[in-house]
Parts: structure tokens; sequence; C-alpha cells
């Protein structure tokens, strides 16, 4: 289990006070407004930053942290990660996961029949999709939907699955 999340990366500088705007890897943007501090991982260290001011444009977030007043001391940052300790990650319904969670985990199909391992997971607007290495070295695009997902268990490191007719079609 990821012990640091995702939940934005630096795109751009805003304006000439420090500013940035954040592309969000997050479900709800909304969820900046809670967040007090981030860690910034410049792929050598991560540095904490305390958020100081939040406001939206668009699909971004605007953040402003404390400490940083001027566009050369954020202009370094554009295209890192910004990321937040399990503690200040949002709380997850009951049955709900983190993507990051999810990546690696035992994929079986209720037949025994598929195995494989998730590779990644695809946010398509209507429901998402799992992408899933078999051991057949093909790849297989599942629906996250209850007819083929049937279970998750974090625990066992599995996610059972339902193939509907034509999804592993050659």
């Amino acid at each position: 289990m990821e012990k640091l999340l995702k939940v934005g990366i630096i795109a751009s500088t805003h304006g000439v006070r420090g500013e940035v705007k954040v592309f969000p890897t997050t479900d709800d943007v909304n969820r900046f407004k809670g967040l007090k501090e981030v860690l910034l991982d410049t792929g050598r260290e991560r540095i904490p930053l305390e958020i100081e001011s939040v406001r939206f444009f668009k699909q971004f977030a605007i953040l402003k942290f404390k400490g940083i007043d001027s566009l050369n001391d954020v202009e370094i940052y554009k295209g890192k990660s910004l990321l937040v300790t399990r503690e200040n990650a949002v709380k997850l319904e009951e049955n709900e996961y983190f993507i990051a969670d999810l990546i690696g985990m035992e994929v079986v199909s209720d037949d025994g029949s598929v195995k494989g391992i998730l590779k990644d997971v695809m946010q398509t607007g209507a429901n998402d999709v799992y992408v899933i290495a078999l051991e057949d070295k093909r790849e297989l695009l599942l629906p996250a939907i209850r007819e083929c997902v049937l279970s998750i268990s974090p625990e066992r490191n599995e996610i059972r699955i339902h193939l509907l007719e034509g999804l592993l079609d050659e």
C-alpha cells in the first residue's frame, strides 16, 4: 500500500506572486479546500509546503504556498507532483479504493480461466476501465462495473472478475 498519494501536478505558474496552477489527479478538485499541507516531489526530495490559499479556475486549482512569494520561486517546480500522506487523504466510503492501492493486484476470473495483474486504471467519465496484463502477454480492458468486478480484496491482494462475452475475443 502506498504511503503517499498524488493529488495533483503543477501545470504552470499563475501570476507573479508565487501562485501555481495545479492539475488535480483526484476525483474532486474541491478537496484542495480542506488541505493544509502537501509534499512537493522534486524527484530528488519531498518538500513539505503549507497551503496559504486556494481558488479555482476552470479545471485547475490555483494554490499559494506560505513563504513562496514570487514567480521565480515556483517556476522550477512546473511539472512536479504534489503528494499527501494517507492521514491527509480523503476518507473513502465502503467499497471505495485509491487507484494507487489497486495497481499491482492479482486479477482472477470467477471461473479461474483468466489471470493477470492490474496494470492501470483509465478514468473515462462513464466508468473506470481496468487495464489488466494477462499471463499470456495480452492486455484486457475491463469496464469497472458491478457485472465485471465481483470483489476487491486488499487483504488477499486480489480482484475477482467476471468476463462478459466478447471482452476477451481474439
